[in-house]
């Protein structure tokens, strides 16, 4: 099938799933998130691929939620708007939901939306010099994507206070270093191929094994993950009022 803002690429048992907006280092739009979705989708109703690997075109895996698009909305509470927050909702879901195992891999940056996308998928594989960042309270936006829920699984509370509270960038040494990533590589070319081994080792195995242990693993989750997604959304801030003016100042500075 042919996309628009993504490539799919099929290697026996595994789909390479691409982001494709390499000259904007592949900023997430809506009909990004809609074609992630489909991809998805597709990939669960075909009996060929049992991997999925989600990347990103060019120099980033993703610099998250492009603010571009969010230049003539109109925040309310920090939520940035149904136009990004339900097909993002639909994706996250549809990662969790996989049956197949979801592998991120990670390099260049990864902030924000992009961030709660990666920790989504079932691992983190990055570069030791990957740019990671949570910048929802830099921006006045609150999290809608789960971003309260699975970055405490992946990092322990105190340390997930500490990235969101602070919007400080960190490095994929640190991200291995705290268990957000499950591993680091020196190079882009490592990683790639470090990833393409681990993904022909999952594939080799029972796929329908492989299944049973993500619908097992899911109820082994440190806390009801869904539960706390659904509540992170249902949450309302009204006194979060200055979204635009700091999204506006961002893009002041980047034109």
């Amino acid at each position: 099938m042919a996309y628009d803002y993504i490539e799919t690429v099929r290697d026996d048992a595994v789909l390479t799933i691409r982001m494709n907006r390499p000259d904007a280092l592949n900023a997430l739009i809506p009909p990004m998130l809609e074609e992630l979705i489909e991809a998805l989708h597709r990939a669960e109703n075909e009996n060929g691929p049992s991997v999925l690997i989600i990347e990103g075109a060019g120099r980033a895996f993703s610099s998250g939620v492009d603010l571009k698009v969010l230049s003539g909305a109109k925040p309310k509470a920090g939520r940035v708007g149904s136009v990004f927050d339900e097909p993002a909702s639909r994706l996250m879901q549809a990662v969790r939901a996989s049956s197949k195992p979801v592998i991120a891999k990670v390099h260049g940056a990864c902030f924000t939306g992009a961030l709660e996308f990666a920790l989504h998928c079932d691992f983190i594989h990055t570069t030791t010099d990957t740019k990671f960042g949570d910048t929802h309270a830099k921006f006045a936006i609150r999290p809608t994507w789960g971003m309260s829920q699975t970055l405490v699984d992946a990092v322990g509370l105190r340390r997930a206070k500490e990235i969101s509270y602070s919007a400080r960038t960190f490095t994929g040494q640190d991200a291995f270093d705290w268990g957000l990533a499950n591993a680091c590589y020196d190079s882009k070319d490592a990683l790639d191929e470090a990833v393409a081994a681990l993904a022909k080792d999952i594939a080799a195995n029972d796929p329908a094994t492989v299944a049973a242990y993500k619908t097992l693993h899911a109820i082994a989750e440190t806390h009801d993950v869904p539960a706390g997604i659904a509540a992170e959304g249902a949450k309302e801030f009204p006194e979060i009022t200055d979204t635009l003016n700091r999204i506006g100042g961002f893009l002041r500075v980047v034109k």
